[in-house]
């Protein structure tokens, strides 16, 4: 036994032997007695415990109840009886718990007597120590099982009597434990009806048929001011209507058949009032019971309710499903023209109300799937006219899913969308005019993000449509210009508007075009600016014809000085002709100079040719056209400088086209323009130190004959500006900048045109002649290679 309930062995006391039947009797009787009168469960069990101990002279008397709900055990230890004050640690009292909830889950024998090792064994039977038990059930009346009785190490082994009385004490105690757990019940029931009774909200009073307070709830008592103990037995009317003391008439009972709404004396809080009557208990007679409901919070929030319902701007109704009005406010009343509400409810909604009854479908069919938000509709005024407004409508279903009512809201629109057409058709206006301009017009916010860019920009300048709004402005500006764009932009973010900014924009399809740019500063309501306007007009095509105007002026002063340099010219030119001649006619000379003086005469004519070729260009005068053989003409170019070529290591590759067809055109003006490049290629690959190549290339292609000059040389700083007159890249002494130009006027005079550029990586330069080719009569034409 656990060391709480271990205690040295008591001698028992000697127990009378040979009682007769009435001494018997009379012990049950008096047992019976003590037992009936323990009204409370504690001093039951205990007197039973204490009774069946000394019956027996046991060591010690344990008594279990069986639990009404079970949690860890299903038989509770309530009492140890030992003789004498006894101390139960938790351990004891879990481990006899687990001991009788064990013996009732495994053994249904009415009595167990015997040895308690077959009853407890292990850590048990070492821990309590009996030897002996007695364990007896306490069971109801429909039997089931109250409880165990536990008695350990009898002085005596019990007799046939000694059992009988014990089951007798048994029978009584299950009786007297039935009863007593039923009143506990009945017990525990009033007190839970109790407070739930004042635990409602709602005020309960209970009176008799001569107006006394029989019973109240704890929310009456506060209603009247008072302890609810203090108001029992008081007259109703004494207490809430003022009246003298012993007046039995009742305020709440003089309002029945009136109005359900009561304003309840002394606090004019609106209260709803419900009477009934019922019989009271045995001769009670009949009792007379008053709830009231505070509904003063709810009445005001329906006032409220009301007075929004009936002043909110906005078009309010309810209606029912079979299309009829059944409330509706007065806003919706003067949207529709009506005298009175009486007199819109009794319109059709489907016919009368809305403009056409396919718009009622709508509806219904929208609400059907839960609500309809902003639904644009049009209604139909008692004079005929239609307004169009706004509705958002909702169903509302009883428990079963049915729609019983439908609830709406109307907001009349036409004032607003009439403003709305306006604003579109001006707004449409300004869009055709933005789009149909010729100049590209974007927006651009204080971030140089652009927001806005109008359709010219996309189809004109060939931007993708994701390629603008949203990006930065200078990502369009080459790079040569952002700095000014930069300048201006922030220019016209102080307010300042900047005119004439000439930038040059890469297009959408990757070509570069010169733009006119106009900034204009966009402000908002405080007179900040909000954003940027750039008008942008593409001056491409205008630049281009004032730079061929600029070469033109050029090749003009050109002309006017050739005409004066032409005279002193042709002076030395005739002496070297002349000596010429006349070192020829010696024939002493040997035949090798007589064939370097021909080369020198042949020189000369060619100088003086050219020389009458500039005074007929600064002229204006017409040439003498005639068919030339342009790989002829590159033949006896190439020819002049061969010497030149194979002294200084400069290799000549020649890819001249056969067949190549005629151009109409002086020879000896295209061999000083051959002259003039293969001259400026021969210097420039001279200049690079390593081993020079120059090839020469013909081509015939759409109607024209393609020269090319390709050579290895650094390359050209500044081809936009290389036919200027006067413009060289040579060092002083070494040019004077007229070559190129001479050669743009006499391919011009041609029909055709020369442009220069340098090789893609830097390999050189390439220079590009085209001339109208000749239209041959015959009709076979040389093919193209």
């Amino acid at each position: 036994m656990p060391s709480d309930l271990k205690k040295p062995h008591i001698q028992p006391f000697s127990r009378p032997s040979g009682l007769s039947e009435s001494q018997r009797a009379e012990n049950l009787i008096g047992w019976a007695l003590e037992i009936g009168s323990s009204l409370s469960l504690p001093e039951l069990v205990r007197a039973v415990a204490s009774r069946a101990r000394r019956l027996l002279q046991a060591q010690t008397a344990v008594v279990g109840l069986c639990r009404e709900t079970s949690r860890s055990a299903l038989v509770e230890t309530l009492v140890v009886d030992e003789g004498g004050p006894t101390t139960r640690a938790s351990s004891a009292q879990r481990s006899l718990d687990e001991l009788l909830s064990a013996y009732a889950l495994t053994r249904n024998e009415p009595m167990f007597i015997g040895p308690a090792a077959e009853i407890v064994q292990g850590e048990f039977a070492r821990g309590f120590g009996w030897r002996d038990l007695i364990i007896t059930r306490f069971t109801g009346a429909n039997g089931d099982l109250l409880g165990l009785l536990l008695l350990a190490d009898c002085a005596q082994d019990p007799t046939p009597e000694d059992i009988q009385l014990l089951q007798a004490l048994v029978g009584h105690a299950s009786i007297a434990l039935e009863n007593s757990r039923l009143f506990s019940r009945i017990a525990q029931s009033n007190k839970q009806w109790a407070e739930m009774y004042d635990a409602l909200s709602d005020s309960i009073l209970v009176h008799d048929e001569e107006g006394r307070i029989l019973r109240l709830n704890r929310s009456f008592a506060e209603l009247l001011q008072a302890k609810p103990a203090e108001l029992i037995g008081d007259p109703v009317g004494r207490l809430v209507g003022n009246q003298a003391r012993g007046a039995a008439s009742c305020p709440y009972c003089a309002h029945v058949g009136q109005q359900d709404e009561f304003r309840h004396p002394g606090n004019e809080r609106v209260y709803l009032l419900s009477t009934s009557r019922i019989h009271g208990t045995l001769d009670g007679g009949m009792q007379t019971i008053h709830v009231l409901k505070d509904v003063t919070d709810r009445r005001e929030a329906e006032r409220r309710y009301r007075e929004l319902f009936d002043n909110v701007q906005e078009g309010v109704f309810f209606s029912s499903p079979d299309g009829r009005f059944v409330d509706v406010n007065d806003a919706l009343v003067r949207m529709l023209g009506y005298a009175s509400r009486e007199e819109l409810i009794k319109v059709d909604i489907a016919t009368q109300f809305y403009a056409s009854p396919g718009q009622r479908d709508t509806v219904l069919r929208h609400t059907d799937q839960g609500s309809m938000r902003n639904k644009e509709v049009v209604l139909r005024r008692k004079n005929g006219s239609l307004i169009y407004a706004l509705e958002n409508s909702i169903a509302v279903r009883d428990e079963q899913g049915n729609v019983v009512q439908f609830r709406g809201l109307v907001l009349d629109i036409t004032e607003t969308r009439n403003f709305q057409v306006q604003l579109q058709r001006q707004r449409d206006f300004n869009t055709q005019i933005l789009n149909n301009t010729q100049s590209l017009i974007l927006v651009a916010d204080t971030a140089g993000l652009i927001s806005y860019a109008n359709k010219r920009c996309y189809e004109a300048a060939g931007f993708p449509e994701d390629a603008l709004v949203g990006h930065r402005l200078t990502d369009i500006v080459t790079p040569a210009d952002r700095t000014a764009w930069g300048t201006a932009f922030d220019r016209a973010l102080t307010g300042k508007a900047e005119n004439n900014l000439e930038v040059q924009v890469t297009l959408g399809n990757g070509k570069e075009g010169r733009f006119a740019v106009n900034m204009s500063p966009m402000r908002g309501d405080q007179s900040m600016v909000t954003s940027v306007v750039i008008v942008m007009s593409d001056i491409t095509d205008m630049a281009a014809i004032q730079a061929k105007l600029m070469q033109t002026e050029k090749m003009a002063a050109v002309g006017q000085l050739v005409s004066g340099v032409a005279h002193e010219v042709n002076n030395p030119l005739t002496a070297i002709l002349g000596f010429a001649d006349l070192l020829l006619s010696n024939p002493e000379l040997p035949k090798s100079v007589h064939q370097d003086l021909e080369i020198i005469i042949q020189e000369a004519q060619r100088t003086k040719s050219i020389v009458q070729n500039l005074l007929s260009f600064a002229r204006q005068a017409p040439k003498q056209r005639q068919p030339v053989e342009v790989n002829d003409v590159l033949r006896r170019t190439v020819s002049l400088r061969a010497y030149d070529f194979s002294n200084h290591g400069v290799n000549v590759v020649e890819d001249l086209q056969a067949h190549l067809p005629p151009v109409m055109g002086d020879g000896h003006q295209l061999q000083q323009v051959f002259l003039n490049i293969v001259n400026n290629a021969y210097d420039a690959v001279c200049e690079t130190g390593r081993k020079g190549c120059i090839e020469i290339q013909t081509r015939a292609r759409n109607g024209h004959v393609e020269v090319f000059f390709r050579d290895n040389g650094p390359g050209i700083p500044h081809p936009e500006r290389i036919f200027d007159p006067f413009f060289t890249t040579k060092d002083v002494g070494k040019g004077t900048g007229l070559g190129l130009s001479i050669c743009y006027g006499i391919v011009q005079q041609h029909g055709g045109d020369i442009n220069a550029q340098n090789a893609p990586g830097g390999g050189g330069a390439v220079f590009r002649v085209r001339l109208p080719a000749l239209k041959e009569k015959s009709p076979s034409t040389p093919g193209v290679h």
